[in-house]
């Protein structure tokens, strides 16, 4: 028998130029028991279809396919606040650990330039005690006019001693 016609569909199947019409005649041909050995081939890909049509989703199906996609339960774990901050105290710790290394080669380097304790060496620099008085007073006063110009310049929230000596706080805006 000759099998050009089918050989033609065939190649023409391939080239996606065949009608619904001849896509049935290639799967009828390739449905049949006796089919020549050089289209052997063809055979799976034309009775896929039908063969795919007798398969039938089992009666758990669903079953097995909820299964296999539930997620498992998570359980949430309980934070503390030291776990919360436990990173933080880590990096605290490094950096003070590097701080002392830092300070400890410090020392070890500059071992030479100790420190003088040697107070006989110590000289007055004032041989009047009371011109050194003065001075000392001077600065003093300078430094306490400083600071209470400062407390008079600020408005807010200023302690006031009223006429019982008690405390009282006041408010200027």
């Amino acid at each position: 028998m000759d099998y050009k016609y089918i050989e033609q569909l065939i190649e023409r199947y391939w080239q996606c130029e065949t009608s619904v019409f001849e896509e049935q005649i290639l799967r009828s041909f390739f449905s049949q028991e006796e089919i020549p050995a050089h289209l052997l081939p063809y055979k799976e890909v034309f009775v896929y279809q039908q063969t795919q049509k007798e398969v039938k989703i089992s009666a758990d199906f669903d079953e097995r396919v909820l299964a296999a996609i539930e997620a498992p339960v998570v359980k949430a774990r309980h934070l503390t606040l030291t776990s919360r901050f436990m990173p933080l105290m880590r990096a605290a710790a490094m950096v003070a650990l590097v701080i002392t290394l830092g300070n400890v080669a410090q020392r070890s380097f500059f071992a030479e330039d100790s420190l003088d304790y040697n107070y006989e060496s110590y000289k007055d620099t004032y041989k009047d005690p009371q011109m050194a008085y003065d001075q000392l007073s001077s600065a003093l006063m300078k430094v306490s006019e400083g600071i209470n110009k400062s407390q008079s310049q600020l408005p807010v929230d200023s302690i006031v001693k009223d006429k019982n000596d008690q405390d009282s706080v006041t408010v200027t805006e």
